[in-house]
């Protein structure tokens, strides 16, 4: 999966660094994480690239999936992304 370069298309953009490391950790890919969740490889693509919002229903599944405890949850989904000038 290649890092986005568009400008991001959500209002409030995040850094998905470490989801996206949380991701190959449990999946080994991001295509088979995309096909357990229920999602197609260019919607996950989308998410992780800002360039469309996670819905409630599927960020609650990946935190499932992903094993991630309810303390860790902000780290994974709602660290801000920095500009860098």
């Amino acid at each position: 999966m290649r890092t986005c370069t568009k400008a991001p298309k959500v209002a409030y953009p995040h850094d998905y660094s470490k989801l996206r490391g949380r991701i190959i950790e449990k999946f080994g890919k991001y295509y088979a994480f995309a096909e357990v969740l229920g999602v197609s490889t260019h919607t996950l693509s989308e998410r992780l690239n800002n360039q469309s919002a996670w819905s409630h229903d599927d960020m609650s599944k990946a935190i499932e999936l992903l094993e991630i405890l309810n303390v860790e949850v902000g780290a994974y989904f709602f660290t801000p992304m920095v500009q860098k000038n």
